[in-house]
This record gives C-alpha cells, structure tokens and sequence, in this order.
C-alpha cells in the first residue's frame, strides 16, 4: 500500500467545509470525486488534516489518500485541471503508510481576516468591519490565551470533544495596508473556537469586555458569557505542522 500526502488550498465560499455530507457539496467530496476518474481503484477516500466549517477557507491544509498502485504520472496537473477552479493541489508527497495527516499534526494556525475601509474584491475572504477598536487593548487580551488553558467558553455547545484543554503557543493582532488580521497558533482546536475567540476579542476592541472579563471568560468556561462567533468567511486555515519533513515527489 502506498500513501500519498497532498497540500492543497480551496476558497470554502462555495463549500458546505471540509467534510462529506449528505445532500451537500463538500471540499472532500470535490477532491474524490476528481481523483476516481484516474486512480483505478474501487473507492477513493481521503483523510483531512482537520475539519473546516461551511465557508471557512484553507491557504495550507493536507490530506492523505492510500492506494495499492503507484500514482500515475501527471497526477499533480491532472487533478488540478479536473478540480474546481477553487480547489488546488500545491504539491504531492511520498509518505510513509504510518504518517497520518490528521493524528500527526502537531501545530495548525489560523487567521481571520478584517477590513475596516469598504473594499469591493475581498468580501469573500475578509469581513467587513465598521466599528472603531482598541488595538492595543485587543493586542493584550490575546495574550491571555497563551499556554495550556480549559477553551470550553470557545467552544460549540455539546460538541463531542474528549477535552476542551488546548496549547496555545501564539496568539496576535497584526495590520496590513488595508486589513487586519487576527493569527493563532495551538496544538488543537475545538470545534467554533477561533471564530468565538475573534468575536469576543472584537467585544474587548469595542470595550464592551474589559481585560478582566476576558479573563474571567476563559476561567469560567461557560460559552455564554463569551462573544458571539464572527462570521465565517474571514477565516483561513493558515499552516499544518507535522514533526516530520515531507518531501515532494514529482507527479
């Protein structure tokens, strides 16, 4: 058996997230779809790095697929004209049959992307965003989500998670000519979280939530006393880290 990791990027507009699912069209569903018209085996089925939310973006996700043959040459460019044109596959590995794209990760990054001047051509991946806030005062608040914390105040209510408990080793507000960002960095995430973090570190930018409060939002681990979840579209899957290097493999 052969495994192959594959790096891709998808703009998720159009996409019900990541994962296959009844009566709606998925990134997954996409990317099997186009690889059966090529690979000749009975049933092609990927495993994702993790999963995304309807609308939620990825600039790095991975998935890897196990076949019995080797990968016909021109894999790379085959699949990239037979998918969608916000799909694509940036490059293909040779991995190892142990390498698992979901369970190996050991860090993935998120932003969520913000503009607060009317922009026409970036709506669909930035979220327009009027009122004025505190940088600074956001900027300190994301401080207080570094290290090993209890994330259930972030988190979807009645999600199926074994612990709400997430590392998170980097956590800041950053500006760009035209847009702001909001980048974190953990070794897991729980389902909804990011986007309930940025709503309420927004609340903090707006001062309706004091440093304080944030504070006590975390340590109280009840999800209504957090901000609501800022919408999706603003969101990437910005980095998946593995402990080990993949090398390309020219397909």
């Amino acid at each position: 058996m052969n495994r192959y990791f594959f790096e891709i990027s998808y703009l998720g507009t159009s996409y019900h997230g990541w994962q296959r699912q009844n009566g709606q069209i998925s990134v997954q569903q996409c990317i099997e779809e186009s690889l059966s018209k090529f690979i000749p085996q009975k049933e092609v089925k990927i495993v994702g790095c993790g999963r995304t939310d309807t609308g939620v973006h990825a600039k790095q996700s991975f998935f890897h697929l196990d076949t019995e043959k080797t990968l016909p040459q021109q894999t790379h460019f085959k699949i990239n004209t037979i998918l969608p044109k916000d799909i694509a596959v940036n490059e293909i590995y040779k991995s190892k049959i142990n390498q698992h794209a979901r369970f190996d990760a050991t860090q993935r990054t998120y932003r969520y992307y913000l503009h607060q001047k009317k922009d026409a051509f970036i709506n669909k991946t930035s979220l327009y965003y009027r009122p004025k806030l505190d940088f600074e005062l956001m900027q300190k608040a994301a401080q207080l989500l570094l290290g090993k914390k209890e994330f259930t105040s972030f988190a979807k209510l009645h999600a199926d998670n074994k612990t709400d408990f997430c590392v998170v080793s980097h956590a800041q507000w950053n500006q760009t000519e035209n847009q702001i960002y909001f980048e974190i960095t953990a070794d897991r995430f729980l389902r909804n979280m990011v986007r309930a973090i940025t709503g309420t570190l927004l609340d903090v930018g707006q001062k309706k939530t004091s440093l304080l409060e944030f504070e006590k939002i975390i340590r109280d681990k009840n999800r209504s006393n957090a901000g609501a979840s800022i919408e999706a579209h603003g969101l990437f899957l910005w980095k998946v880290k593995y402990p080990f290097e993949l090398n390309n493999f020219d397909l």
